[in-house]
């Protein structure tokens, strides 16, 4: 390799340590505050394996005559748990705090190779009631219906208020259900007097890292009002600070919270899981806020929670007043949450390539339902898409010979005007007119890649598809490929040897004689090391593929005999005086 080369492969490394670092020092969030710091009356931070803290509340309804609320008549009740299997998910309710304690999923499989639980590292049960943000209102009993698949919980007021809670899981044969269960909420004044019930949350329970090299800005909490979805992620609660400085400039906001008209569902997400609880009146408020689950040896990983809030109403004596939900707590599967509707599948959130990330992963289900294997189906879509293209590669390779042709005049002109490099500049480009070369055709077919990089990037960053999939080394094609660590280092070998093809396929190509192109051209191979080093290996999978196709085609090209180096001036009248003969008699 020439010393541009190795330039290149050293910038690479450096860059890759630069950002590993940037990551722990400034994308890592901070340890969460204290309960006292956040409105809250339950805690915000349990134990992964601990109990939903949801202890009675003070009545949330009063009197039209403005008397205070009277406290529940709710007795000290023991935590008990009940469990219903749905298809392929298992729902566990709790009965203190009248919710999905936890949503096993019975298909895809964690770290330990157990079923992947949702909710676990739960700030609050699914589908929990409050008034306040962060508040679970307790002291529910809870009564079980295996046959109608129902779990109802139910608690009474002194001031007369029933608080009714029923949740539905529908039977296995609603495909189009799958991993739902319908909630609602039923308020009953069986008093004389009309009570004013107001405002109430219902929670999305938490989502936190499934895998250890998930992605801190996965685990995001999502709402959605009309047809515009907004997303935070946990270091929206982190403070500001200036990179490598470390100046602060804005301190811990311990608590999201936004109210808006129409509101339709509220979400909270990891990277490939997500549960979402949509509304079938029009809510007017969400919050969320961040907890720390404590699994990684002290480090702390953080995980969101949040709720979705309807406006208070009134009841009057003797009548019920129902507000319906439905709730989706599974993968983040783009063809499920589409029969779902109400524009949930936002969840995936594929960014501003997202319809090429849609195709993506259409065609790459499709092939895999060819081959059975995710890691061929990657293969086999890369060289079609390579395929595709050869006709404009191939012309960008011959339009960057014609610029090697030119190399000799360039170094001319580079002598003659070395004083006036605006002179120089203006020779250049008529150098180029002259002999119809264009200096940015090398450019061409990385410009047209690169939105299917990125289309790749989202796609396999949130599809569920690939999880578990593996391919000789690569245990999981939706993590880093790590094979070892040195001095605490990941050591993943995908991206590094895609980095290597990348300098190789530089290597053998026709030099263009632009020098800043070249030199773009040289901090490719770092941004891309950067970019898939921590990601899904099917991503660095897709560009080794594609770089050891361009390479493949590199060389059956190379050889072939170089392009006549004409002036457009000369083709014209060659072409013209073929013209004329054609129309002689």
């Amino acid at each position: 390799m020439d010393r541009k080369a190795w330039i290149a492969i050293s910038l690479s490394v450096v860059g890759l340590f630069a950002w590993q670092w940037y990551v722990g020092a400034y994308l890592t969030p901070p340890k969460q505050p204290s309960a006292a710091a956040v409105p809250s009356a339950t805690p915000g931070a349990p134990e992964a394996d601990a109990k939903p803290a949801a202890a009675p509340s003070a009545s949330p309804v009063s009197t039209a005559s403005g008397a205070p609320p009277n406290p529940v008549s709710a007795p000290v009740m023991t935590a008990r748990a009940e469990s219903l299997p749905a298809g392929k998910a298992e729902f566990v309710f709790n009965n203190d705090a009248g919710g999905i304690e936890q949503v096993i999923l019975l298909l895809h499989l964690g770290e330990n190779q157990q079923s992947v639980s949702l909710n676990r590292d739960r700030g609050m049960p699914i589908g929990a009631l409050g008034f306040q943000p962060g508040e679970v209102t307790g002291g529910f009993e809870m009564t079980t219906d295996r046959a109608k698949r129902e779990v109802t919980f139910s608690k009474s007021a002194a001031d007369g208020l029933q608080i009714t809670k029923r949740f539905t899981l529908p039977p296995d044969s609603e495909n189009i259900r799958l991993y739902t269960v319908n909630l609602e909420v039923s308020f009953r004044n069986s008093g004389t007097t009309e009570l004013q019930v107001p405002p109430f949350y219902i929670s999305t329970g938490g989502a936190a890292p499934i895998h250890q090299s998930d992605l801190p800005m996965y685990t995001r909490f999502d709402w959605s009002a009309g047809s515009k979805m907004t997303t935070i992620d946990v270091n929206w609660f982190s403070p500001s600070t200036i990179p490598i400085l470390g100046i602060q400039t804005r301190g811990e906001r311990p608590l999201y919270l936004e109210s808006k008209a129409n509101v339709q569902w509220a979400a909270v997400t990891s990277q490939y899981f997500c549960t979402i609880v949509t509304t079938k009146d029009p809510a007017s408020s969400v919050w969320a806020r961040r907890f720390d689950t404590k699994k990684q040896n002290n480090t702390p990983v953080f995980g969101i929670q949040g709720a979705i809030g309807q406006g208070g109403f009134s009841v009057p004596p003797g009548s019920t007043v129902t507000k319906t939900f439905e709730i989706y707590a599974g993968p983040k599967e783009l063809t499920l949450l589409r029969k779902i509707g109400g524009n949930q599948d936002a969840v995936l959130n594929f960014g501003m390539f997202g319809f090429i990330s849609e195709f993506l992963l259409w065609a790459m289900n499709t092939l895999h339902g060819w081959f059975g294997n995710y890691a061929a189906s990657i293969i086999v879509l890369t060289l079609l898409i390579k395929t595709g293209l050869w006709p404009i590669q191939n012309k960008a390779t011959n339009e960057m010979r014609k610029m090697s042709l030119l190399a000799p005049k360039m170094t001319e002109l580079k002598e003659k005007y070395k004083d006036d490099p605006q002179k120089m500049n203006e020779e250049t480009m008529k150098l180029y007119r002259e002999y119809g070369v264009n200096p940015f055709s090398g450019c061409l077919p990385m410009l047209i890649q690169i939105p299917i990089f990125f289309g790749f990037y989202s796609m396999l960053g949130t599809a569920i598809e690939l999880r578990n999939s593996s391919f000789f080394w690569i245990h999981d094609l939706s993590q880093p490929d790590t094979i070892g660590h040195i001095l605490g280092f990941p050591i993943n070998l995908l991206p590094i040897i895609m980095s290597f093809t990348m300098v190789w396929q530089m290597i053998i190509t026709p030099k263009s004689g632009d020098a800043a192109q070249q030199r773009i051209l040289y901090f490719m191979p770092i941004i891309f090391l950067i970019f898939a080093y921590n990601y899904a290996s099917g991503l660095s999978l897709y560009w080794t593929t594609q770089n050891i196709f361009s390479i493949v085609q590199l060389y059956l090209t190379r050889n072939k005999p170089l392009p006549t180096l004409e002036k457009k001036s000369v083709i014209a009248k060659r072409e013209a005086a073929k013209n004329s003969k054609k129309k002689r008699p």
